[in-house]
């Protein structure tokens, strides 16, 4: 047999020079259930502990369990808090798009937005930059955002500088900012929401809805503005 003792030997005791910690370790890690044969003995082992002193095996392990289960109960609550504010946001999305399609007028349109995404959605601020018509976005200011901003994707998500924060939102907090070229080219301007927390917008953020958005709006604009 080497030197692995048997159950019956380390149930029935043994000198101490005859197996070191490891392997006592290493025996009980390979027979998991030996405290199931050997039930009697959890009574008598006691477990140092730096805030109760001695306390047995078996309460030692209830304490553990204990401690996975409200850890596992926390991470649990964590999920459906997180699934309502998801279900929350979708059904705000969900009616936003519906009251776009209703709009008559680019002005309509932009009091929607403003009221879904401020009162609801509880963001700082949101205006639409159109690239075409009387009040279109001066080119120069258009192309400094397409060349910085639109490099790779039709949106962007972070933060802006002191100066782009001003062309676009003027005096209004904007720690962190949405940008969304519309259009199937990025022809028909550009929204811009802008929020007070700073992580609020950042480039891992899940996009379906927000680009749902940018869908809605790229097809309503060009009938309003009959473009």
């Amino acid at each position: 047999m080497g030197q692995q003792k048997s159950e019956l030997e380390i149930g029935q005791g043994f000198d101490n020079n005859a197996l070191s910690d490891t392997e006592i370790a290493d025996y009980l890690l390979s027979h998991p259930d030996f405290f199931i044969k050997h039930a009697h003995l959890l009574e008598d082992l006691t477990i140092p502990h730096t805030l109760k002193g001695s306390v047995s095996l078996v309460e030692l392990q209830s304490e553990q369990l204990r401690k996975k289960v409200r850890l596992l109960n926390y991470k649990l609550n964590q999920l459906i808090s997180i699934a309502r504010q998801n279900e929350q946001i979708y059904r705000v999305y969900a009616d936003l798009n519906l009251r776009l399609l209703a709009a008559e007028s680019m002005e309509e349109l932009e009091l929607i937005l403003e009221e879904i995404m401020q009162e609801r959605l509880k963001l700082e601020s949101v205006v639409i930059k159109p690239f075409v018509g009387a009040n279109a976005f001066p080119e120069i200011q258009r192309r400094l955002f397409i060349e910085k901003r639109f490099r790779r994707d039709k949106f962007f998500f972070g933060r802006l500088s002191e100066h782009e924060r001003k062309l676009l939102f003027s005096d209004q907090e904007a720690n962190s900012v949405a940008l969304l070229l519309l259009g199937d080219l990025g022809e028909l301007g550009m929204l811009a929401v802008s929020s007070k927390d700073a992580s609020h917008f950042n480039p891992d953020m899940d996009t379906l809805l927000i680009t749902q958005l940018q869908q809605f709006l790229s097809i309503l604009i060009p009938k309003l503005l009959k473009y």
